[in-house]
């Protein structure tokens, strides 16, 4: 599968699995754990936008910091659910949320198979972040169209937040 340009891990390529997806798409249905190990699937937001923030892990600053600027910005949108989406599993999401507070955004675990990963070309193969998800950001409209995506070129940097919270509005 071609990517649309290489995708780094401070400076050294990272291979990705699965597809590409361009705006105009229609979002991949997806079912991921949250906090409280229950179901959450794209459906579960319909009516909605989502914003859908792609990190390795919470436990690194890039994530961390990420995380609570969608956090934080998430206050202020109307009808837009931001879900933050890792191979972390729900015990330690739940853990963090609650040491950080952030209670604006759902982060949701891909843990159980790599499915989600794989469906939003987001899955890393190989190297020392396998089978984690890289950095990229998809805006889905209500309509389950995808409004706007930016897979980041550098995973360990940030991604566009003014671009994609534009593109949620």
């Amino acid at each position: 599968m071609k990517r649309a340009g290489a995708v780094t891990l401070k400076g050294n390529p990272v291979d990705l699995k699965g597809r590409v997806l361009s705006v105009g798409d229609t979002a991949p249905d997806f079912c991921l754990q949250d906090n409280g190990l229950g179901e959450v699937t794209l459906a579960s937001s319909a009516g909605k936008t989502r914003i859908i923030a792609t990190i390795p892990s919470l436990d690194t600053s890039v994530c961390h910091a990420e995380t609570k600027k969608f956090n934080d910005a998430a206050k202020g949108l109307s009808n837009v659910e931001v879900l933050v989406v890792s191979m972390d599993l729900p015990f330690g999401a739940k853990r963090w949320c609650g040491a950080e507070g952030v209670e604006n955004v759902k982060t949701l675990s891909a843990h159980r198979c790599t499915d989600f990963g794989a469906d939003y070309g987001v899955l890393i193969s190989g190297g020392p972040l396998d089978r984690c998800l890289a950095r990229a950001v998809f805006v889905v409209g209500a309509d389950g169209k995808v409004k706007h995506v930016e897979y980041c070129k550098e995973i360990a940097e940030h991604p566009n937040y003014d671009a994609a919270l534009a593109a949620a509005k």
